[in-house]
């Protein structure tokens, strides 16, 4: 196995080298866990057949950033399989709005259907993954977005198609 690692071959002990715990920490140090965090993800996804996709933030219990705050995370995750593919730990000085964009944008979501909660109700968000990624979404409205809920309260069983209404 350390041979296949690319580890040093030592000829005085006949064997191949481990690297030193000082090596291996450096060398965690210097990788890009975003970068990391992506290819994972994006490797999973493509083992997947999920088709559905959640969106959700979580603060993490017992954790804490340098600031002594706790850290909050917006995460991506394969609803079926039940597996989280992408990650990003959202600013302290903004909020979940801001991050769904770039948390989504490496992934492949064409085809499939993006669901999120109210916060994330915003047409920008809707034009994105209709128009940019090609997947469709499901969005809760509440009542923080007055306008948009009284027209979605409003909407009637003849509003829609006779296909989707026939199954309602």
């Amino acid at each position: 196995m350390l041979k296949r690692l690319g580890c040093r071959y030592s000829e005085r002990l006949k064997k191949y080298i481990p690297p030193s715990e000082p090596t291996i920490r450096r060398t965690l140090q210097s990788v890009d866990g975003d970068e990391v965090d992506n290819a994972v993800g994006q490797w999973l996804d493509s083992q997947a057949q999920d088709t559905a996709l959640a969106v959700d933030g979580k603060s993490l219990r017992g954790s804490t950033g340098p600031d002594r705050k706790r850290v909050h995370l917006l995460s991506a995750f394969l609803q079926r399989e039940k597996m989280v593919i992408a990650q990003r730990q959202v600013d302290k000085k903004s909020n979940e709005i801001t991050a769904f964009k770039s948390l989504l944008e490496p992934l492949d979501l064409e085809g499939k259907v993006v669901t999120a909660d109210a916060m994330h109700t915003q047409v920008e968000n809707a034009r994105f993954l209709v128009e940019d990624k090609k997947a469709d979404y499901i969005f809760s409205v509440k009542q923080n977005q007055s306008n948009l809920f009284e027209t979605v309260r409003k909407i009637k069983d003849e509003d829609f198609s006779p296909s989707v209404r026939n199954k309602r």
